[in-house]
């Protein structure tokens, strides 16, 4: 039998509409717009197409949308300025530096200027300390639409098998807490993993974070397992280039019972998040009640 496709664009449109309503009962009932503000360095063409692309949504559900792009050869401490004015001006809740940053500039660093109260990205030390022990707090956007996806396919998480292959700090790692938060039991997986296929047939949940493409063919997933695939790889096919996933998809639909496809899956479902957080942020700063079935 062929597996569900969970269609990440459909979602998506779902979690942008539940924001969009939150936003406007913020302003009507309290005043309050939500602001986004983000920061690019140099002219990295990918980046400058989802810097456009955030902006595009962020004014659609009805946001303070703030855009500030600096040359990749700005000062360190001209952006270190810049957050530490972000980090102070009240109609900003969200703060977003849009990575991979030039090569002069200490990434760590100027992520960790960002306010942990205001980074929707989920990526500063405390909120990776917090997620860590439990607490709540600021969660990175990728791994929160994943899980979004898995508790709106299945409902209760409690008791599956996990298996998150992929390490990263701003996947693989995060997953991982959150299916633990959702009681998975849950195994991390990666490249250097011994018999890494027959850990991950014993799996009820795949995430699939590696970057390699389609390194997860059908035959390694568990009958009606259900896989979510977070990678996005240009392959050449022939003359020209195609977007495919972590996972081989046509493999593995036939084993699958439900399976993010590439294009259309986890990607929509991160800028959608990163709305969802910044509401979070918003509600947080004003001592007002967090969106439902929009945090982890």
């Amino acid at each position: 039998m062929a597996a569900t496709i969970i269609d990440g664009k459909a979602f998506a449109a779902e979690v942008r509409e539940k924001v969009a309503g939150h936003v406007a009962r913020l302003k009507s009932d309290h005043g309050i717009t939500p602001g986004l503000a983000v920061v690019l360095v140099g002219e990295d063409p990918a980046s400058q197409v989802y810097v456009r692309s955030k902006g595009k949504m962020t004014r659609e559900v009805g946001m303070h949308s703030v855009e500030h792009k600096l040359p990749a050869n700005v000062a360190q401490d001209a952006v270190l300025e810049l957050i530490d004015t972000l980090n102070n001006d009240p109609e900003i809740h969200g703060i977003l530096v849009q990575l991979p940053l030039p090569e002069h500039m200490d990434e760590k660093r100027v992520v960790n200027a960002v306010s942990p109260a205001k980074d929707v990205d989920g990526f500063h030390i405390s909120n990776v300390g917090l997620l860590g022990t439990g607490q709540k707090s600021m969660v990175p956007c990728t791994p929160l639409g994943c899980l979004m996806m898995l508790r709106d396919h299945h409902g209760d998480l409690s008791g599956m098998d996990a298996v998150v292959i992929g390490r990263s700090n701003i996947v693989g790692k995060p997953m991982a807490q959150l299916l633990l938060g959702d009681s998975c039991t849950v195994t991390m997986a990666h490249s250097r993993t011994r018999d890494l296929p027959d850990v991950v047939r014993r799996a009820d949940i795949v995430v699939a974070a590696v970057g390699r493409p389609e390194m997860v063919p059908g035959d390694w997933i568990k009958e009606g397992a259900t896989v979510i695939d977070v990678g996005i790889n240009r392959i050449e096919v022939g003359e020209k280039t195609k977007l495919v996933g972590d996972v081989h998809f046509d493999s593995t639909k036939d084993h699958a019972g439900a399976i993010t496809p590439v294009p259309g899956g986890v990607g929509p479902m991160t800028i959608a998040c990163l709305l969802a957080n910044t509401v979070t942020a918003c509600c947080r700063a004003n001592d007002l009640e967090e969106p439902e079935g929009l945090t982890a």
